[in-house]
């Protein structure tokens, strides 16, 4: 299947960069990450859980840690498993103490960057583990690929049937609750697919940017889109534009791959937000 898709991909594109199979390979894990980051984007930014994905992200040290302690040769069902555990904690500490959502995260957040760092740089050993704050998109394989397909298809089927639910839960919880909708159990799942969206991308993109890969095109789309299917499909659109132009400048200016990314997505933010700076004025 990767042959096929390669093939198809040296067909349509007539550059020197197409012949190597780990830029194709990257640029099939771009094209199918970026779609999902912008979903799950624009809900974290309507549920106002900005700070929520970067906890995540920080949790896959300490993931790294305890799968290092219990044996593991690969982290990536103890951070899973962890950053699930984390959502799970955070989202149900917040309903059971109606504490500020800034308060419980920040805790949150000092807990797991801590207990990480100081579970991995026993006998000095944290700079083992510097790729996961960075990440490479360039080292992807056929079979990360396929796992992000799988993960992309699932988070595709959620949206289409939470998505109605999940917007009434974060424009007004009490309502939703009166229409029948289980509100702990909405949110509860939502925080748990961005775990597992969040740290089964870490690889790829790293834990110092991939909040930032989750926030940018979905703030972008805010400032252009008028309703919440346009601000959906310019979310996607602009995740899409970043990844892919992210990516070939990348392979061109010989710099990291996902800080590169981030860097078009901030820049289609700033545009986006100029633009509606216009509009304001004009209107």
């Amino acid at each position: 299947m990767i042959e096929i898709l390669h093939k198809i991909i040296e067909s349509i594109l007539p550059f020197a960069w197409v012949k190597y199979d780990f830029m194709k390979n990257a640029l099939l894990a771009v094209v199918l990450v970026t779609p999902v980051f912008a979903i799950i984007g624009t809900m974290v930014i309507n549920k106002h859980m900005a700070f929520f994905s970067d906890v995540l992200g920080h949790s896959a040290l300490t993931g790294v840690a305890i799968g290092v302690i219990l044996g593991f040769n690969d982290p990536t069902l103890p951070m899973i498993a962890l950053a699930v555990f984390i959502a799970i904690a955070v989202t149900c500490f917040k309903a059971a103490t109606n504490a500020a959502s800034d308060t419980v995260l920040g805790v949150f957040f000092a807990i797991v960057v801590s207990l990480g760092v100081v579970l991995l740089s026993r006998g000095g050993g944290f700079a083992r583990y510097t790729a996961y704050l960075i990440g490479d998109i360039l080292s992807v394989t056929p079979n990360q690929i396929f796992v992000l397909a799988t993960i992309a298809l699932c988070v595709f089927l959620y949206w289409i049937i939470f998505a109605n639910r999940l917007t009434l839960v974060s424009v007004n919880s009490s309502l939703a609750a009166s229409r029948g909708i289980n509100v702990l159990l909405i949110e509860i799942s939502f925080a748990v697919l961005t775990a597992v969206v969040v740290i089964l991308s870490i690889r790829l993109v790293g834990v110092l940017i991939i909040n930032s890969l989750l926030i940018l095109p979905a703030a972008a789309s805010r400032n252009i889109s008028r309703d919440l299917q346009s601000y959906t499909i310019w979310a996607v659109i602009i995740s899409l534009l970043s990844g892919v132009a992210g990516l070939v400048a990348s392979y061109y200016w010989g710099t990291a791959s996902g800080a590169t990314i981030v860097l078009f997505a901030a820049l289609f933010y700033c545009l986006t937000a100029l633009f509606r700076m216009i509009r304001v004025r004009l209107n």
